[in-house]
């Protein structure tokens, strides 16, 4: 995918290419937990690094709304999936390198149409305006060649790191609605409530 600066998307989705096996990729653990747990707003904007005036921002104009329950009027709370708070923390990384609002928009777009695997394999490389996905070394090396500038976000290493910041903070299965603890060291409050159960 190229996004042109005018928000368009130009060609198709690169085929994997890479000797990695699934097992090995991000993401490639048990999909369906994953997709049992939702993370209210302090929750997504303590992993991926954001403000929660930014989080209500992006909601409320369609950058990035929650896809496991939106808010409806005062006093719901919106939850987000794990895919959510891992394009959550993509969209800072664009937004703080001067990346336009049209083409992160497009970029969005495009990461969520792609399966979990294909994500966590991806790198998003970027000149500034122009956004591309390379899923091999020889296209990241294609556009370095060009000469012009670039960085990259190397979409694995953002997800591991949000699977890492998300395990310890609390998430809420949905099924049930409990909260679910995470693994925090130094939050004595959530030992004592663990204790209690």
């Amino acid at each position: 995918m190229r996004s042109t600066g005018d928000g368009t998307a130009v060609g198709s989705v690169f085929p994997v290419r890479g000797a990695l096996a699934r097992s090995s990729q991000p993401g490639a653990g048990d999909d369906d937990a994953a997709e049992r747990v939702g993370y209210r707003g302090p929750t997504a904007c303590a992993a991926a690094g954001i403000t929660y005036r930014q989080l209500d921002y992006w909601a409320r104009t369609g950058l990035v709304e929650p896809s496991v329950r939106p808010a409806h009027g005062s006093g719901t709370q919106r939850l987000y999936s794990f895919r959510d708070v891992v394009v959550l923390k993509i969209v800072k990384r664009l937004l703080d390198t001067g990346v336009s609002l049209q083409n992160i928009r497009t970029a969005v777009g495009h990461l969520s149409t792609c399966a979990p695997q294909d994500v966590a394999r991806m790198t998003l490389m970027c000149d500034g305006a122009t956004v591309y996905e390379c899923t091999s070394t020889d296209e990241v090396v294609r556009l370095l060649e060009g000469g012009q500038g670039v960085f990259g976000i190397a979409v694995g290493v953002v997800w591991r790191d949000v699977e890492n910041n998300l395990s310890q903070l609390h998430g809420e299965r949905l099924d049930t609605g409990e909260t679910l603890i995470g693994h925090n060291p130094s939050d004595e409050l959530a030992r004592r409530r663990t204790r209690a159960v």
